[in-house]
């Protein structure tokens, strides 16, 4: 066992825990965040995106120890005082979801997304975004979600 120490979400978490536990087990198994979602446990599918150190990372890709000493967020430390994060609230109002399984994964690559480029267009998203799958959407709602959030008009 290894002893490990990280921010999630804003608290400090410590604990003994396998040196090959990948950080979405971790965060899901001891923290208790179920909203990062295992999906294909081979970092296809995006489901699983945290913010590490403020960067968007497939978090069953990374160990838990790597994280040791890190900051991660996760999709539910972005609402503030009862606030969604805009991100979330322009998923909610563009209806960039059906099934719900890819949207926390989305969200955080979204954000992350914005931060290196807050007009994208939306080849730029789509672009961005291709590291996530979705099964249900056709992915229309969910780059209108982005340039909702990004604060560009956006056409029906």
């Amino acid at each position: 066992m290894t002893k490990i120490q990280m921010t999630v979400d804003g608290a400090t978490v410590s604990d003994d825990v396998e040196p090959r536990m990948l950080l979405v087990h971790y965060l899901r198994e001891k923290v208790g965040k179920t909203g990062t979602v295992i999906g294909c446990d081979t970092s296809n599918c995006g489901a699983c995106t945290v913010h590490l150190d403020g960067r968007s990372v497939k978090s069953c890709n990374v160990l838990a120890v790597q994280a040791d000493g890190h900051e991660v967020t996760t999709v539910e430390g972005l609402a503030k005082d009862g606030e969604l994060h805009p991100m979330q609230a322009a998923f909610h109002e563009c209806h960039a979801l059906q099934c719900g399984f890819c949207t926390p994964g989305m969200i955080m690559q979204s954000i992350d997304l914005l931060n290196d480029n807050p007009k994208p267009s939306e080849d730029e998203i789509r672009l961005g975004l291709e590291g996530n799958l979705c099964r249900c959407t056709g992915y229309h709602n969910i780059v209108r979600a982005v340039q909702t959030a990004s604060g560009q008009e956006v056409g029906s």
